[in-house]
């Protein structure tokens, strides 16, 4: 079944100003959330989501109620819910396997949802900017193929991605909208910044550097966030890029130069750094192949549990 708006099929053979046009609500919802300021999101009962990872859980969760992202230029934010079970899906992709992934995101929400007669399966897309090398574009394109491709119908909710995301400074474009943030109990959805990106910022970031598939990092069953094992070999020119001067990390280690947040140069630095010092994470993060396991404390902030107490 296809990806509908307000009942109707999507027609993917148009552009999507069409689409846009023929949907003016669309334009609409997506000018209201890019006026609303961005929300700094605390740690409590926050479960941070990095590139090519996703996490999915429901109303009933004790631990997490708020599942966000940022730091999206070109990439995507996907949000995925199911209105009857209130299971929702947060994921940040990049175009590196869109239909892989968008499949994985269905089947994890869908796991939550079996059981409930009612509902239907909402999803909101936010991220991206008129960039010069369309990237966004192309992400946004592939993103409404592989909805309209699955068995199930799905309604798209919010577009503010690309065009509808994008603000232009002496002739330079930049999105307006960075990172956004879903409560899991209310499905509310605001632009949101977050001090805390972790748990394991450096180790994560790696695993994506690396060239990792999309990962689940939630078991919201026992509420655990689970991180790895994670194995990679040496990164490839490690002390050459640690080398460089800011420029030419953001040259050439960035999708969109002109348009990133300033923080990132010292956080490729930082993962350069930890992949040169883990270059063999089986030996030095991961020696019993287990993953690294944190719950929410008391104070609704994670905390690393030792795998022989699970």
């Amino acid at each position: 079944m296809p990806l509908l708006v307000n009942g109707a099929r999507v027609d993917l053979a148009r552009p999507t100003g069409d689409m846009i046009r023929a949907h003016p609500h669309l334009e609409e919802k997506a000018k209201l959330l890019r006026s609303q300021p961005a929300q700094i999101v605390e740690p409590k009962g926050l479960l941070y989501v990095q590139q090519r990872e996703f996490a999915v859980t429901t109303p009933k969760d004790g631990s997490v109620s708020i599942l966000g992202s940022d730091d999206a230029t070109t990439c995507h934010i996907v949000v995925l819910r199911h209105t009857g079970s209130g299971a929702t899906c947060l994921t940040h992709c990049d175009g590196s396997d869109t239909e892989a992934e968008v499949s994985l995101i269905m089947s994890s929400v869908k796991s939550f949802s079996d059981s409930t007669g009612c509902g239907r399966l909402e999803v909101h897309l936010v991220g991206g900017f008129n960039d010069d090398r369309q990237l966004s574009q192309k992400l946004t394109n592939q993103l409404l193929r592989a909805f309209d491709l699955q068995p199930e119908d799905v309604h798209l909710v919010t577009f503010c991605v690309t065009e509808l995301n994008d603000r232009e400074e002496q002739d330079i474009h930049f999105p307006i909208i960075y990172g956004i943030a879903v409560n899991v109990k209310t499905a509310e959805i605001f632009p949101a910044t977050f001090p805390e990106k972790g748990p394991d910022e450096d180790l994560r970031s790696a695993h994506v550097l690396t060239g990792a598939p999309l990962t689940n990092i939630y078991d919201a069953k026992t509420e655990q966030l689970r991180i790895g094992p994670y194995f990679w070999g040496p990164f490839p020119h490690v002390d050459f890029w640690l080398e460089q001067d800011d420029a030419q990390i953001l040259q050439n280690l960035s999708t969109s130069p002109l348009a990133e947040p300033p923080h990132f140069v010292s956080h490729i630095r930082s993962t350069l750094t930890f992949l040169k010092e883990h270059p063999f994470p089986s030996r030095s993060l991961f020696p019993d192949r287990k993953p690294r396991i944190y719950k929410k404390n008391e104070e609704g902030l994670w905390e690393q549990v030792c795998s022989d107490k699970i």
